[in-house]
């Protein structure tokens, strides 16, 4: 009897263990799963700038020169054409009186031409021609009076030099004339003198004006790098100015993200100042070739709207939208996994077991991937932390979890 009832337990016991590992076989391989998430999701490139001015202007002397005055400070608010700087201009003051009285006697000059010159010379010609007529009439007068043996050929031989004469007289007096007119030799090269002295004062008159440093525009001095009494040297700044007509950010991103990037995209800025005063911007230039020792492409933003406390330099954040869906289905990228070909799928949980749905993705993010096709809300997706293949018996290690929008790292997509 009691050998009967030993063998009984042990049957029991052995059923027990039977049944125990019936159901641990049962139970599956443990995996990390994801679950498919639906939301917004916007897909950027974060990255940091400063903010620059479309208009950034240095003044500078263009000589050598003392600086007699400056007549502003950083932070003034100036207008075009304001005197900003005033240089040492004593020797060019001087230099401008000496041509402006060279180019006074020029005009002189060409008028005492003109009214006096001119006048007199034609009375001259007139003169000569005069003289001229009457030397021929004795000429005439003497041939006929030596045919008719009243005079020698000595008394010929003179009048026929005194008309000679009287003739050059007049090509001389009609050359004088003509050089005097107006397109004559003496009248262009009076106006040639009078030319060179104007141009000489107005280069003396520039010299002088460019010792006052003047404003181009209307803008605001955000340095001054000398004072009066200092040496100006030439191309050396004194004073940078910025316009207020169009705030722009510089900045730059990874090479990797140029093809996310395309002109006219929207983007959120931060100026690390100012954290909580967001503002819009919009990406008007990317540059046309890559950095090649940083491997960066730089790029401008517009800002939307002139901002007060925004300040030339200043440290900024920028986000660029890429893209952005309202209802999206998500995915996290870690659960992707790729064939032979390089075709995406995973391995979804299927009624306790696991099976292979080819995915069609959409958007790319830090993290997280839209699926366009192959998911549903809720699937539980199997991690590729473990060995599970299509068919297996699978078991959820721990409570699924969602993931998706991760928060973006600069100079990376989200």
């Amino acid at each position: 009897m009691t050998f009967k009832r030993t063998h009984f337990y042990w049957a029991g016991a052995l059923l027990i263990v039977a049944a125990g590992v019936f159901a641990w076989t049962q139970r599956g391989q443990a995996v990390d799963m994801v679950r498919v998430a639906q939301g917004p999701m916007v897909q950027s490139v974060v990255t940091s700038g400063r903010i620059d001015s479309v208009a950034r202007m240095d003044i500078a002397s263009q000589t050598t020169a003392r600086i007699d005055s400056i007549l502003v400070r950083e932070g003034d608010t100036v207008q075009a054409g304001q005197v900003l700087v005033r240089l040492q201009g004593d020797e060019a003051a001087a230099n401008l009186k000496l041509a402006q009285a060279a180019m006074n006697e020029a005009q002189a000059r060409l008028r005492q031409l003109k009214t006096v010159q001119v006048p007199v010379s034609l009375q001259q010609l007139a003169q000569a021609r005069s003289a001229s007529v009457q030397a021929e009439r004795e000429l005439s007068r003497a041939q006929d009076l030596l045919k008719q043996g009243f005079i020698s050929q000595s008394r010929l031989d003179d009048a026929m030099r005194l008309a000679q004469s009287a003739q050059a007289q007049v090509l001389a007096a009609s050359a004088q004339a003509q050089g005097n007119q107006a397109g004559g030799a003496e009248a262009t090269a009076a106006q040639a003198r009078l030319e060179q002295a104007a141009a000489n004062a107005a280069a003396a008159a520039t010299r002088l004006n460019s010792l006052s440093l003047r404003a181009p525009v209307a803008a605001n001095v955000i340095s001054r790098s000398a004072d009066p009494g200092d040496t100006a040297q030439a191309g050396r700044v004194i004073l940078t100015l910025v316009s207020g007509a169009e705030t722009r950010i510089q900045t730059s991103v990874d090479e990797k993200n140029l093809k996310y990037i395309r002109l006219g995209q929207s983007a959120r800025a931060n100026a690390d100042a100012y954290p909580e005063q967001p503002f819009p911007a919009t990406l008007i230039t990317i540059a046309p070739a890559v950095d090649a020792l940083r491997g960066t492409v730089d790029l401008k933003l517009r800002v939307d709207k002139a901002l007060e406390f925004l300040r030339p330099d200043m440290t900024v954040s920028v986000e660029i939208i890429t893209a952005q869906v309202p209802d999206a289905l998500m995915l996290s990228t870690d659960a992707l996994r790729r064939d032979a070909s390089g075709a995406a799928f995973v391995l979804v949980e299927r009624d306790g077991r696991a099976a292979r749905s080819d995915v069609t993705l959409g958007l790319q993010g830090i993290g997280t991937t839209q699926v366009l096709k192959g998911l549903a809300v809720g699937d539980r997706v199997i991690l590729p932390t473990t060995t599970a293949a299509p068919g297996d018996k699978v078991r959820q290690k721990s409570e699924p979890v969602a993931r998706g929008n991760a928060q973006p790292i600069p100079g990376l997509t989200q």
